[in-house]
């Protein structure tokens, strides 16, 4: 196995610092790798290695020693990483390359950059929305971290609970603390898949699942203020909720799916069109409604039936996630015209139509056909969190009668 080891070269003229360097060893070759820190004799053990401080030393020369020592910890660290790594490889290796791997700013011997190589990987091979996610789920791990590199082998269970600490102190929900860990884990798990680290099981002390959260709809009486809101003075207002309109017409069509909806889809009388989220294909009758928003709108340059995605030069994913933020910015302003108690947002259409659906005793089976679900099962979870008035009136008739 390579050795490393920390050197102290003197200077050749008296009085001066002399320069640090790393020895690494392997079969009896030795190269080095300079750090760039100087010292002066005085300031260096030989014997144990180590930078040494008197009583005298002190101001800013001290906090300079104190931060050499942390960054040649940090170095010791990294090369140790990628000798165990090199070794876990039962591939022959030369010193030449412990020193490639740890001078190369490529090198995925850190966490962040390994999670920066996986996100460029995925988004060539076409998998953009897991790119997407790792990229948010990074970008919040290094607001708590900052953007200094780690080690696999700093990545461990205490580390984790800082972060969900963190994040708790930061006001976010324990799903989404949930969603940053899981797809954290998810990017460890592909390095532990590609031999860069041993499974550590640093995600044991956090939260992982899913708490049942209550989904958000209106009753049938607020889709009609909506539909009957005169918006004409404020464009932006007027097109977020002929959108949502779209979405509660088409039995709670998901802002993505229509963003995606082409002319060629409509034939016939009926839309037919595939969901982004499974693939699966569902098929709608066009009706009076549904035209008249289409007519509203100008579309003849773009193969889509919305007027979502608008330039066929521009990168579509990147404009339908700007429309969606923008749509629910604009969605929540008309909530508060109407004095909604509840943030109105796209997704409220879908659970709204699915719980109109229900209080109209329509069977769950074709709720669950009408809205695309994988199966009944999902349906049946998918209602059963929409709305508790009818438990909480049977609690009401129970308290009033004690």
């Amino acid at each position: 196995m390579a050795t490393i080891k920390v050197k102290f070269r003197a200077s050749s003229v008296e009085m001066k610092e002399g320069s640090l360097y790393y020895q690494v060893i392997h079969n009896r070759l030795a190269r080095q790798v300079h750090t760039g820190y100087k010292l002066f004799p005085s300031e260096w053990d030989a014997g144990i290695s180590e930078i040494v401080m008197d009583s005298g030393t002190e101001g800013g020369r001290r906090n300079y020693l104190l931060s050499v020592k942390t960054a040649l910890a940090d170095d010791l660290s990294r090369f140790r990483s990628i000798i165990a790594r090199l070794e876990r490889s039962d591939v022959m290796y030369t010193a030449d390359k412990v020193v490639e791997l740890f001078s190369s700013p490529a090198d995925c011997g850190g966490f962040v950059s390994f999670a920066r190589q996986l996100i460029k990987e995925l988004k060539q091979i076409g998998k953009r929305r897991t790119a997407e996610t790792y990229t948010t789920v990074l970008n919040s791990f290094l607001r708590f971290r900052g953007e200094r590199d780690l080690l696999f082998g700093e990545v461990d269970s205490n580390l984790m609970v800082e972060y969900e600490t963190f994040l708790k102190g930061c006001d976010v929900c324990p799903n989404s603390s949930s969603f940053y860990m899981r797809n954290l884990r998810a990017i460890y798990n592909r390095a532990v898949e590609r031999e860069l680290t041993v499974q550590r099981y640093p995600f044991r002390h956090v939260y992982t699942g899913v708490d049942k959260t209550v989904k958000r709809a209106v009753p049938l009486k607020v889709i009609r203020q909506i539909r009957d809101l005169d918006l004409t003075l404020s464009p932006m207002l007027d097109y977020a909720k002929d959108l949502f309109l779209f979405s509660f017409y088409t039995r709670g069509m998901s802002f993505v799916d229509m963003a995606y909806l082409k002319k060629k889809d409509l034939q016939n009388g009926v839309l037919a069109y595939r969901r982004q989220k499974t693939g699966q294909q569902l098929f709608i009758r066009w009706e009076k409604p549904m035209q008249e928003i289409i007519d509203k709108y100008d579309t003849s340059g773009t193969p889509y039936l919305l007027p979502i995605i608008r330039d066929m030069k521009e990168d579509a994913r990147k404009q339908y996630k700007s429309e969606a933020h923008r749509e629910n910015q604009s969605l929540k302003k008309i909530g508060k015209l109407l004095g909604l108690a509840i943030p109105l947002t796209s997704y409220v259409a879908r659970h709204s139509w699915a719980s109109i659906a229900k209080s109209k005793n329509i069977p769950i089976a074709t709720i669950s056909e009408a809205m695309g679900h994988d199966s009944e099962n999902t349906t049946r979870i998918y209602l059963a969190s929409l709305d508790t008035t009818v438990v909480d009136k049977a609690n009401s008739l129970i308290l009033k009668s004690l």
